[in-house]
This record gives C-alpha cells, structure tokens and sequence, in this order.
C-alpha cells in the first residue's frame, strides 16, 4: 500500500535561509521526506496562495532528496489562520472534497507546521476520522550538525496504550463503584446496569430514563449520577429533583416551567420554574409517569429545543439541562392506553435501565445489609452491629418466602434503623431480630396478593367476633382497618371515611363517630396503627 503524507506547509521553518544555506537548517516538512525507514509516496501540501513561493521551493527540494515522492499542492484560504472557526471550516471541506482511497493507500497526518489553532484542528478532525489516518510528528535532533531530525506516529487509538487503557479501567471501576454507592454487589443484572450506566453517564448528555419498582434506588442512583458528572467536571449547574406524582394542573404547570405574575388566580409573584432552576445542571422527575399531557408536550419541547413557554408568558426561556426520568409503570402500555404520549416516551427512551427489586438481588442482601448499617452508625455517630446468632436469624428471614420486601430497599433501611436504634450497647440481639421480623411480617400481611378481607379481619378481631361476622360485614371492617393504619391521626381517618356524610352535619365529630363503629368490634384505633 502506499504512504500518503498531509501537511501544511511551515511559512517559517520550512523556509529557512536561502540558497544552499536551507540546507544547513531542519525543515520540518523537508524532513518528513528524508527519512530512511519511512517512504512518502505522495505529499498533499496544504497552503495559502501568498505562500506559492516558499511552496515551490519546499517542492523542488522534496523532489532533489525523495525522487519517489510526488507532491501535489492545495491552496487553502484561512481568513485569519488565528481563528479557530475559518481554519477548522477550511481543513474540513477540505476532507470532504479529498477522494481517500483507504484501500489502497495509508495516510499520515502531519501535525508539526502550521500555528497552534491548525495542530489542533488537524488533531480534531483525526479524531473524528474526517482524515483517515495517524499523527505524524516530525522533531530536530539533538545534533547540530544533523538536518535529518526525527519523526513520531501517534495512533489515536488509546486502547493500545496500556498506561492509558490501564488509567481509563481504573477510571471506568472507580465511576461504577461510585453509583453503586461502594458496595460490592454480586448481582449480574444489576452489575451490568451499572458499568454501561458510567459510560453513558459520562459521555452523553441525552435523557436517561430509569424503571422499576418503588424503593429500587431509582433516586438514589439519579444522585450518583448527578454527583459523577460534577465530580468529573461535566456540569455546572444544580440537581433539580421533584416527584411528578405531587404535581396536579395549574400547579404542575407553575412548578415545573414557571409563570408571570397574574397568570392564574393566585399568582401574585413571578415564578422561574424548576426546568430553569436546573440550567446547566440535572433535572430529575421522578414518577414522569404522572405527568398530564399538556406538561408532557412542553416537557418534549423544552427536552428537544431548551426553549419553553412559563405559564402565561408570550416569550419562551432557555436552559441546558440534562433530563433523568424515573418511573415504576409501565409506560409503553401506558402510551397505548393514551396516558402518556408517545412522542416523549419515543424521545427519553435513548438510555433506559430497569433497576431490579431487592426480591430479584438477593444476592446482594448481605451487602446491602451492612451497608444499611454503616449508614445508620455514621449518621448516629455510635458504633452499632449484630451478634453471629442474631445476624443469622436475620438474614435467614430476608431470604425466605415470608419476606416479600415490598417497598424494597426503603423496606431494608427502615428494617435496619428499627433494629439499631432498638440495640443496647451497640449489640442487635436476637430478641430485637425477632420483634423486627414480626413487625415486617405484619406490615407486608396487607401487600400479600391474598386481599380477602376475612383473613385481613382476622389479624385484629378475637375469635369469637370473628367467626361471628357476616361476609358483608368483614369487607366494610377490612376497609376501615385499611384507612385507619394509613392514617396520622383518628380524625383525619374519619375524615376519610365520612367524607361526604359529614358535609351534611352541624357537628363533624368524626373521630367520635369512627370510635363508636371500631367499638362494635372491640377494637381500638391505636392499637390498629401499633400493630
């Protein structure tokens, strides 16, 4: 194959003197052509038009000492060759006119002539592969009296640098155990997420969309990856998080892209809005989901134009910022059933990544576990951990059938902060591990897909009442007992329970009322929301 050689001539040290005086000095360009185990079978000599002389001579000189190398000439206009734009825009339509042959012919791409701006730009579009080719350096010698000088080819393929492929690893191990939060975790699925999460996290700024269940750490990660970007210098701006699910129409609207002032009854200030709040930084909507669709439509343009409308406003407003979406349904179905649009769903499905629940990584308990812990003790200040008997106990529960851990991680790490509080000396015994797997187990009685409101009743009422109980009469107590262990107080649950018939009564006493209907059976509403 043949060698060809793109260079821009130097108007300075290709010049050098004139007459059999150029001769005694390096000249880069010349140089190139002189070397003994490298051959040039042709020179593309890149250079503006007022230079025609200097190239001429360079050329003759090229044919004296390199009989075997042709030299073809290109002019190249660079209106200031100081300015970054005119010299990339010049080299690079020359790239685009130049009919490469990469067949039949290697290319080097000469980097030693030309100011500053022209190295870097001949640089840029190497990299990029609009000149297909390898750097070629050309240097003087460290002897006076030797014009020869040396030449260097430097392939930008950094994987065959093994101090630079080694650093870029280590970088890349560094990145995964950063968004896994440290923790060694030995699940293959949830492994794999992670190591293509740090690529992308790294090197696109495009929406990343994250699924799964409710308490997976979907915003937890959305942190991490916010806390990478920054920590590698990619972004400036802040971590906008909000939950979609707590946004209803004009409000929604309001929060997510501002309003002026008198847009709706009640705005009697100007907002910004929480999309321009993340300029420059991330925004995460959690639960994106819940969204209506009008804000989904100007979600869709603010993602694909950073330009948006706030609430009221004539005029659009910018901000460059980086979308992380979260969500724990379904949202193909949901753009079938027309709940979300697909345009959008089309737009942040570039990175999406399902995060599995804590059922499916079970693999990862142990380390989840300690983990859970250490967090407890550097947040509490004291030392706190399990004897071997009660560590056992436990850990052989979370993985057992009883355990469904249905709010996942959140489930583990109020698991984890019960048992430490609750641990004297420091020491989480068994008689605490026991009282915890009792407390979780009748926590998840109620999220079982058994949802038969005898067996529901059956956890509250004495034996006699509740074989006692017509069916009719366990479906209306089962959903009583629902409300009342949800609620903060007795009267916010009779608030929910009687909230029609008491808009019809002088006196809304509804805690009264709830306690005369728990009565009938016993039962009492503190003792509902202990058990």
């Amino acid at each position: 194959m043949k060698t060809v050689a793109i260079s821009l001539l130097g108007t300075t040290l290709d010049q050098r003197g004139k007459r059999k005086k150029r001769w005694e000095k390096w000249r880069p360009t010349i140089s190139l052509c002189q070397q003994e185990d490298l051959l040039i079978d042709r020179l593309e000599l890149l250079f503006q038009p007022q230079y025609q002389r200097i190239a001429d001579v360079v050329t003759e000189d090229i044919r004296q000492i390199s009989p075997e190398t042709e030299v073809c000439q290109h002019h190249i206009e660079f209106d200031d060759p100081w300015d970054f734009e005119s010299v990339y825009s010049q080299l690079h339509d020359f790239s685009r006119r130049y009919q490469f042959d990469r067949d039949k012919e290697n290319y080097l791409i000469h980097i030693t002539t030309g100011t500053h701006v022209a190295q870097i730009c001949l640089y840029l579009l190497t990299e990029a592969n609009y000149l297909p080719g390898q750097l070629i350096q050309t240097s003087p010698s460290n002897s006076i009296n030797n014009q020869l000088g040396t030449y260097q080819i430097i392939d930008l393929d950094l994987s065959k640098y093994d101090q630079i492929a080694s650093r870029f690893s280590r970088e890349h191990d560094e990145g995964t155990s950063y968004l896994k939060g440290g923790i060694n975790t030995n699940n293959k699925q949830f492994n794999k997420v992670i190591a293509q999460l740090e690529k992308v996290s790294i090197n696109s700024s495009d929406p990343i969309l994250l699924t799964g269940p409710t308490g997976a750490g979907k915003s937890q990660l959305a942190k991490r990856i916010y806390q990478l970007k920054q920590h590698r210098g990619q972004i400036q701006g802040k971590l906008v998080e909000v939950n979609c699910a707590t946004l209803r129409g004009d409000n929604a609207m309001s929060a997510l892209f501002g309003h002026k002032k008198g847009a709706f009854t009640g705005a009697s200030t100007q907002r910004a809005g929480l999309l321009l709040e993340a300029d420059n930084g991330i925004l995460f909507l959690d639960e994106i989901g819940e969204l209506g669709t009008d804000e989904q439509a100007m979600l869709l343009r603010a993602i694909e134009d950073k330009n948006f409308m706030p609430f009221g406003s004539d005029s659009s407003v910018s901000s460059n910022f980086q979308l992380i979406a979260g969500t724990n349904r379904n949202l193909f179905k949901d753009s079938i059933n027309g709940k979300f649009r697909e345009d959008l769903l089309a737009r942040i499905n570039l990175w999406t990544y399902r995060l599995p629940a804590l059922k499916e990584r079970m693999e990862d308990m142990e380390v989840n576990l300690d983990f859970e812990l250490e967090r407890f003790t550097q947040k509490a200040g004291a030392l706190v951990s399990f004897n071997k008997n009660s560590r056992s106990q436990y850990l052989k529960f979370a993985h057992s059938p009883e355990a469904i851990w249905k709010a996942n991680f959140r489930d583990l790490n109020a698991s984890v902060t019960r048992m430490a509080t609750l641990a004297d000396g420091g020491r989480i015994t068994q008689n605490v591990v026991k009282d915890e797997i009792e407390r979780l187990k009748n926590d998840w009685s109620f999220s079982t897909q058994d949802k038969n409101p005898i067996n529901i009743t059956a956890h509250y009422l004495n034996d006699d009442i509740h074989v006692s109980l017509d069916l009719f009469e366990h479906i209306h107590l089962a959903g009583v007992i629902q409300v009342c262990r949800h609620a903060k107080s007795m009267a916010e649950a009779g608030r929910t329970l009687f909230n029609q018939s008491r808009e019809q009564k002088k006196s809304q006493n509804d805690s009264h009322r709830l306690k005369q209907y728990l009565g009938k059976y016993h039962l009492e509403f503190n003792k509902i929301r202990d058990r």
